[in-house]
């Protein structure tokens, strides 16, 4: 990166960090530090549930799965409407009448302590792991592209996000989130403007719609009925829902976004901001990597996009040959299909359908040779990890890198400082919520629940301060020991998919079940979490298909079906 873009970056998020701290510098409480002292306006919590779940990985990821798989991962959010509008109306309320801190308060009133504890550990578990991934999956895309220590990249990331948080509490999240989400919706737009204008003049944003639709990229909705597959309509409103009820009702990292809400008229209002401007914000990612996937049919994409394939294959005996004749191919078939481009453009511009339709078929089959030569790349990459050690072996899915390639080689400079600024400043974003969310468990519903009743207020500050220290550096150790999953962004869903279900499970036990008491849900909880993990191992292993937003369905069913079964034969 140029000079400009350097400083471009690092004043952006120095600015963010210290906005956090002199905005929050008045947090004297437990209350104020763990829930804001309930004084956020709506619209800020609305912003801040947004920025939550809008890691790092959902502007280095997304953009690339729509390059490779099209637009309909847009299905994933087509719960996420109903799921606040059902929490609004039974979950928001109750919580708020308890004023409890965290959701798993609840958990003791109506069963018993150590379901509230067990539903409090498997929170840890599964955000505590989550909370690495999201330090982690910006951090080796960056420190691989611009060539700078990993292991610098997680801890500049941590330390940046630790310095807010652990100043200024949930405030500072919030605060710091409306600042990050101005800086990451800015750059976006600026990203999706220089790429449909470094189109050609005589492609403009409609014939490039028409261009990704005929390559299959449109593809908004599924309506195919299969449990093996990740998207489709079925997945994404009954799995996809489960899902959003479990991690908007049950994970305190949104839970303590809105219950610092100022009433809870405002609480409900920040949940339907969300509930109505997620979907959207999601498809314009989406179609910013669609649009990535138009620019890369009149600019030569790369091969493979994660730049350390390159180094390592033509280093690999044997590799270098067969990468240097894919190489070949590959670019004979991009001028093939960039003519054809042109001359179907200039026939869908005059109106001579048969003209267009005869290209079109062609642009699809040559498509069709490249996505296979890239695929031969990917066996190649595959084959090479066999012979080198795991802290050598190259990622062979490179969906992550797409959107960031683009960023550093066709921006100008100045903007691909902001760029970078924008995945930074997300992964700050959910980080911190994070580990406020971690903190804040760990002390109401661990440390002061079952080890220390009786200390000051003074006292659980500063403890909160602690934990929120300790997983933070726990989080960044994770970061640095960890490895890339299949797609950044699956890896985030995946993980909360095969916790979340369980932990769903209980509170809708909690809410409808009346007759299920506190022995029943525990063992069935225990019992439905580890069966879960056991069918995630098995479709992981290939012994059986199901795709993993059902895990969250499977869950919260098992969960409530075997207490109701349960109760019969337990006593409390």
């Amino acid at each position: 990166m140029h000079i400009v873009d350097w400083i471009v970056l690092f004043t952006v998020l120095i600015t963010i960090v210290l906005y956090g701290v002199y905005k929050t510098r008045h947090i004297k409480t437990a209350e104020g530090y763990l829930v804001g002292g309930r004084q956020t306006p709506w619209w800020l919590v609305g912003i801040s549930v947004m920025a939550t779940q809008a890691s790092a990985i959902t502007f280095l990821s997304t953009p690339g799965q729509a390059y490779d798989d099209g637009m309909r991962f847009v299905q994933f959010y087509f719960g996420l409407p109903l799921a606040m509008v059902l929490l609004c109306v039974f979950v928001l309320p109750l919580f708020f009448r308890l004023k409890v801190y965290t959701a798993y308060e609840f958990l003791e009133n109506r069963f018993d302590l150590k379901t509230r504890t067990l539903a409090a550990i498997i929170f840890l578990i599964q955000r505590g792991l989550a909370a690495g991934i999201t330090i982690y999956a910006p951090a080796i895309i960056l420190s691989s592209v611009l060539d700078i220590n990993l292991r610098f990249t997680n801890i500049l990331i941590g330390a940046l996000v630790i310095v807010y948080t652990l100043l200024g509490g949930t405030q500072a999240v919030s605060q710091t989130q409306k600042q990050q989400m101005i800086v990451i919706m800015a750059g976006m737009i600026i990203a999706f403007y220089s790429i449909v204008n470094g189109f050609p003049s005589n492609i403009g944003f409609v014939d490039a719609l028409h261009l990704s639709g005929s390559l299959g990229k449109l593809n908004l909705v599924t309506f195919d009925f299969d449990l093996s597959d990740r998207y489709n309509i079925w997945s994404a409103m009954l799995g996809g829902t489960f899902l959003f009820l479990a991690y908007f009702g049950t994970d305190q990292s949104q839970v303590q976004r809105y219950l610092s809400a100022k009433s809870l008229k405002e609480s409900r209002m920040g949940l339907m901001f969300n509930g109505l401007f997620k979907v959207p914000m999601q498809f314009f990612i989406l179609l910013t990597g669609i649009m990535v996937f138009v620019f890369f049919q009149f600019h030569k994409s790369p091969i493979h996009f994660n730049p350390a394939f390159k180094t390592a294959l033509e280093q690999s005996t044997g590799s270098a040959n067969k990468l240097a004749d894919a190489q070949t191919r590959y670019n004979d078939i991009f001028q093939l299909k960039r003519q054809a481009i042109t001359a179907w453009s200039d026939a869908h511009n005059s109106k001579n359908e048969a003209q267009a339709q005869k290209y079109s078929d062609e642009i699809t089959t040559l498509h069709r040779k490249e996505k296979e030569i890239r695929v031969e790349v990917k066996n190649q990459i595959a084959e090479y990890n066999t012979t080198v050690q795991k802290s050598e072996q190259i990622e062979v899915n490179d969906k992550d890198y797409v959107f960031i390639y683009y960023i550093l080689n066709f921006l100008p400079v100045g903007l691909i400082g902001l760029l970078i600024a924008v995945i930074f400043s997300a992964s700050m974003s959910s980080t911190s919520a994070e580990l406020n969310a971690l903190a804040t468990i760990s002390v109401v519903d661990i440390y002061k629940r079952s080890f220390a009743s009786d200390m000051d207020d003074r006292q659980y500050l500063l403890a909160s301060k602690l934990f929120t220290l300790a997983w933070g550096i726990l989080a960044i150790l994770f970061a640095i020991s960890a490895s890339l999953f299949e797609n950044l962004i699956q890896a985030v869903n995946i993980l909360g998919s095969i916790f979340y279900g369980t932990v769903l499970g209980i509170f809708v036990v909690a809410f409808f079940m009346k007759f299920v008491k506190g022995r029943a849900v525990f063992i069935s909880a225990l019992l439905i979490q580890l069966m879960v993990i056991v069918v995630f191992y098995l479709d992981h292993i290939g012994t059986v298909e199901i795709a993993y937003l059902w895990l969250n369905a499977l869950g919260c069913l098992g969960v409530m079906l075997l207490s109701a079964l349960l109760q019969g034969v337990c006593k409390d």
